[in-house]
């Protein structure tokens, strides 16, 4: 399934941190933590993930305004927004942006596997 894919977990929240990269390395992929947007985009690797799982509201730059900056830079990583605080109009902006998916946390395992294949079959 996983073929040695790469995906980016970018949250603010640890355990939803840990919790999503222990899931992800069970099924068999290599995923890489970011407690912040910021330190996603400063770390010199975001041309190297096969997709991107990232919270929504996040303190400094949220969720749409990664996805906007990665956009604007030319970077094609799938996307993949979680968030506790499903908003319809920030669901239809990033959905209307390219967004894979946007999932309300806490995220049925099925739903995030299914996003992940959807993702990384584009």
């Amino acid at each position: 399934m996983s073929m040695g894919r790469t995906i980016a977990v970018i949250d603010d929240d640890a355990a939803v941190r840990d919790a999503t990269s222990r899931l992800l390395r069970s099924l068999g992929y290599v995923a890489t933590t970011y407690a912040s947007a910021t330190d996603f985009l400063n770390s010199g690797r975001v041309d190297e993930f096969s997709c991107a799982l990232t919270d929504v509201r996040m303190p400094d730059i949220d969720g749409i305004e990664l996805q906007r900056r990665l956009i604007a830079k030319g970077h094609r990583c799938p996307i993949i927004f979680m968030t506790a605080f499903p908003e319809e109009r920030v669901r239809q902006h990033a959905l209307a942006a390219g967004a894979v998916g946007f999932l309300t946390k806490p995220c049925p395992t099925q739903s995030l596997i299914d996003c992940i294949d959807t993702a990384l079959q584009a």
